[in-house]
């Protein structure tokens, strides 16, 4: 069913429209009727027409001035425009209102059913792309919240690559490096800076409200990512354009945060409560979410904000927090070169700006150091020895200036960074060795996979993946063959039996050493002590 307004001065042709309608399209079309431009728009302001056949001219508010308005309440509505022969191009250059077609009076019942049926066409299009549309949203509203929450888990558990996290940002629309956590936690009421119930209110969030919350946060705050409960908790990230926020932006954001408590208080019958974090890169934003956590069991209020409380680093005005943190990015990501050169700069920054303290220059130098092997050792791979750093204090001290402890401070950053990746890559290849040796030292034996990675301490699984790794083939591969090219050795004794020189190299049955040979090499070991044996 479709609903058409006929607006014209002159009843015949409101009649004859009514009429032709009524015949061509019986049962289709809901109809009402205008006589003036007045009446045009406040027909349709209750009747909502699809289609509408306007007079150009009619007594007061004319056919434009009316389609104007209508156009303003209804911009989907499709337009006939009704008119005089003589007024026919006046009519086309007035208008710029998505006119579907112009007609001359007097009208014709052909063109009138031409044009009704490019008008249902239209709307047939124009509601197959809103139902097209509909489909697709209700599907990103079942998508959305997975890939917000994949990303919110990645940024909190650290899990994915850049790559992965690249693509999320990609998908959510984000174009920033920045951002802050909120951690919003809920329970049935709050005691101190705890909520009661937690486990309670963790089921009722997975059931009944979290669908709530999200759209009282999306509507406050549309740019925020949300991330699904866990215990009693929904971390959430807000997007930023920098490292800093003003006072004007926080005192906002709380009293924003404060209003959407309230809100999800109000529709859920739960209580809320929400920490907010500092602004970090997003490498480093379970830095944030853990800042807001914090803040909220360092208070009682319903909203706490980490830079109101006296729980964060606070650092003097020039002092570049951000190249301190921008070493130690570098360092975790194992980039020699841009660790070394924001090292160099932040030792420049201490040579101009601390140039008459020297002491506290090279307390500073210690401090990246040890700070930055601490994270060497904890990448895996290095054995730590307790007196590896002893003369580090003596090494300080002695240097006579700024350009000798410069030079101290560049190497051991640099040899820190570097060793990032390669302890564990020489811890593995150390492993192997060991396991080569004993392949070496007991091949003739009955050795398995299980007791060598008993030996090397590792599960039989990650040890055989380090194996082919590292060798680019499997232990049993590895094994059987030095056994075989063991037992091409003993084969040209002539002396020895084939059962003992199967025994030598670990087969014990002399018929399953015959046919792994033979897999091996081609030939029976009988066949190849002859071949050998006859110089060919």
């Amino acid at each position: 069913m479709y609903r058409i307004m006929l607006a014209d001065d002159e009843g015949i042709v409101i009649n004859s429209l009514t009429y032709i309608i009524e015949k061509n399209f019986d049962g289709q079309f809901e109809i009402d009727t205008a006589k003036s431009g007045r009446a045009a728009i406040e027909v349709a302001e209750n009747f909502r027409p699809d289609i509408v056949f306007m007079d150009i001219q009619m007594p007061g508010i004319n056919g434009i001035e009316a389609m104007h308005e209508i156009r303003t309440m209804l911009p989907t509505t499709i337009f006939i425009v009704l008119t005089a022969y003589d007024k026919f191009d006046y009519a086309k250059e007035s208008i710029n209102l998505g006119v579907l077609e112009y007609l001359n009076k007097p009208i014709v019942q052909t063109k009138v059913v031409k044009v009704i049926n490019q008008a249902i066409e239209e709307l047939d299009r124009r509601r197959e792309k809103r139902r097209q549309d509909l489909q697709v949203k209700e599907r990103l509203e079942t998508v959305v919240p997975i890939i917000e929450n994949g990303f919110i888990y990645s940024l909190l558990l650290q899990e994915n690559s850049e790559e992965d996290i690249e693509n999320y940002k990609n998908l959510l629309g984000i174009d920033t490096i920045y951002g802050y956590m909120m951690a919003i936690v809920f329970g049935e009421m709050q005691q101190g800076a705890h909520m009661t119930n937690v486990v309670g209110s963790s089921v009722k969030a997975q059931t009944v409200f979290y669908a709530k919350v999200r759209e009282i946060l999306k509507e406050a705050i549309p740019n925020a990512i949300i991330g699904n409960v866990t215990s009693n908790k929904i971390p959430v990230f807000i997007p930023q354009n920098d490292l800093k926020m003003e006072y004007a932006e926080r005192s906002n954001i709380i009293e924003k945060a404060r209003v959407i408590v309230r809100e999800m208080r109000d529709a859920t019958d739960v209580n809320y409560r929400i920490g907010i974090g500092g602004i970090k890169r997003l490498k480093n934003s379970i830095e944030s979410y853990d800042e807001a956590l914090k803040a909220l069991y360092s208070s009682t209020g319903s909203v706490a904000h980490v830079d109101d409380l006296p729980i964060a680093v606070s650092y003097e005005e020039d002092y570049p927090i951000d190249l301190e943190n921008s070493i130690f990015e570098h360092l975790e990501e194992a980039d020699v070169d841009a660790c070394i050169v924001m090292s160099s700069k932040f030792f420049d920054w201490m040579s101009e700006h601390h140039r008459d303290d020297i002491m506290s220059v090279k307390l500073k130098s210690l401090e990246f150091v040890l700070r930055a092997e601490s994270q060497m050792y904890k990448s895996g791979g290095h054995t730590y020895s307790f007196d590896s750093r002893k003369d580090y204090l003596k090494c300080v001290c002695e240097c006579e200036d700024l350009e000798q402890l410069r030079q101290w401070f560049l190497d051991k950053m640099k040899s820190a960074v570097g060793n990032m990746t390669t302890g564990t890559e020489d811890h593995t290849h150390h492993l192997i060795k060991k396991a080569v040796e004993y392949i070496e030292n007991n091949f003739y034996k009955d050795i398995s996979l299980e007791e060598i990675s008993q030996m090397l301490n590792l599960s039989s699984y990650y040890f055989s993946k380090l194996f082919k790794e590292e060798k680019g083939e499997g232990f049993v591969e590895y094994l059987t063959k030095r056994r075989v090219d063991e037992a091409k050795e003993l084969l040209k004794d002539p002396e020895k039996s084939i059962k003992e020189i199967g025994s030598s190299c670990g087969y014990f049955d002399p018929n399953y050493f015959s046919r792994i040979f033979k897999k091996a090499t081609g030939m029976t070991p009988t066949e190849y002590k002859e071949k050998i044996g006859s110089g060919y």
